[in-house]
């Protein structure tokens, strides 16, 4: 009966898994679906560069064609009265080709669309390393949110046990006479308001554990105990660092740099098309009238012929100048968009280092309001004793000094979140 009576609770227990902030980001990528489809669209562009590189290669192709004729007229005479020709009245061959193609030169083609394409897939890798920091960011955000839910919880938890405390000591004044029921009355309703806080909080904490998981790709009953993540984090640097970080990281602005220069190769390959092209080939051919698979021998002729080909479209040298005019637009069109990024990028930086200039400050004036709420609740805390204080003065007092608390955590959290806010904004926050 023991057994049995345990065995539901084995079946719905709640798995548990401890991880600190890089443990989570580690377990995060490793299990991302986004960057296992950065990752293929890495392989098709890896894919698609091993077919430019097969189009270097030479062509081939060969055929065999067998012919059959049935001739009714087996007399043909000359006009003019010439001799006359005695023809078979069938007759079959063998014909046979086989040839090889291979471009010398063709104004460089082919080598600005290997370097083009290994470019695409310098952006498709770019692409994934963006995703990875995005990926990054949400898991960290989400670990911030945990944390201050978790500290909001401890806190709400220590004024419960400090409410039910005055509840019993307001209970022994009451039944002493010191003190009206209203205040054991007040001092309950303080716990129920209160409960109702932690209620709210408890039920934020498990939206928020199973976004985790999600993100994570933990099943979606695990609770996870998370640590502090701002154990560890390092001091701050000037803005000036951080913006000449950001304008060497941007995944953006490598973006932008990596497309000019494939921009800069289709205006090459634009060019190349006003120039000549050169190939070489060798052709061989089979013959074989004698209608024999295998010929009698001097029955069937096999030339092989080498040749090579110059090819210039000479109308190219005047339809082709608006083209390159278009492609250089183009490019042109890229470096205005990097300028305008990286006003952007600075832009972003310096509102994320004042917000987190603004958090580390709010850190040191709430850690000074603690150390007031602290002697205010401990002054009235005696002066409610000796019946000076009225129990709205001692409660209000108790609520200051617990929603500090409450403040001074999640401002500590707001400042880690800000300093990682403001490493992504430098693109170094999977570092």
């Amino acid at each position: 009966m023991l057994a049995a009576s345990l065995i539901p609770s084995a079946l719905f227990a709640q798995s548990i898994k401890e991880l600190n902030i890089n443990q989570a980001i580690e377990l995060g990528i490793a299990n991302s679906k986004n960057l296992k489809l950065s990752q293929n669209k890495i392989d098709q562009a890896v894919a698609q560069l091993e077919v430019v590189k097969d189009n270097a290669l030479p062509s081939a192709n060969a055929n065999f064609m067998y012919n059959h004729a049935e001739i009714p007229t087996t007399t043909f005479t000359l006009p003019g009265g010439g001799s006359s020709i005695q023809l078979p009245r069938r007759a079959d061959a063998f014909i046979g080709t086989a040839a090889v193609q291979e471009l010398v030169y063709g104004g460089g083609k082919l080598k600005y669309a290997k370097e083009s394409t290994k470019l695409l897939a310098d952006v498709a890798r770019l692409d994934a390393d963006k995703s990875k920091e995005e990926i990054t960011y949400a898991i960290i955000n989400t670990y911030y949110n945990l944390y201050k839910v978790e500290q909001s919880r401890k806190v709400i938890d220590q004024n419960l046990e400090s409410i039910a405390a005055q509840i019993k000591q307001a209970q022994r004044f009451f039944e002493q006479g010191i003190v009206t029921k209203n205040d054991v009355l007040r001092f309950q309703l303080q716990q129920a308001n209160v409960t109702l806080t932690q209620l709210d909080i408890e039920s934020n904490r498990k939206i928020i554990n199973y976004n985790l998981d999600i993100l994570l790709g933990l099943p979606e009953d695990t609770e996870v105990k998370i640590a502090d993540p701002n154990a560890g984090l390092k001091t701050a640097g000037s803005l000036g660092e951080y913006i000449t970080e950001a304008m060497v990281n941007r995944q953006e602005l490598k973006q932008l740099d990596v497309q000019n220069k494939v921009a800069d190769y289709n205006i090459k390959t634009i060019k190349a098309n006003t120039l000549p092209t050169v190939g070489v080939g060798a052709n061989l051919y089979y013959i074989n009238p004698s209608g024999n698979f295998i010929p009698p021998a001097n029955q069937y002729l096999m030339p092989v012929t080498l040749g090579a080909t110059v090819s210039w479209n000479i109308a190219s040298l005047w339809t082709n100048r608006n083209k390159v005019s278009e492609a250089k637009i183009q490019q042109s069109e890229i470096t205005i968009q990097k300028d305008i990024l990286s006003d952007n990028v600075k832009t972003d930086i310096n509102k994320n280092f004042q917000n987190y200039q603004v958090a580390m400050n709010k850190i040191q004036v709430l850690e000074t309001s603690i150390a007031q709420a602290i002697e205010n609740d401990k002054l009235l805390a005696s002066k409610y004793k000796n019946n000076v204080a009225s129990v709205t003065d001692r409660i209000d007092a108790e609520t200051l000094l617990y929603q500090a608390k409450i403040n001074l955590e999640i401002a500590k959290a707001d400042a880690g979140l800000a300093y990682y806010t403001l490493l992504k904004s430098t693109g170094k926050i999977t570092q």
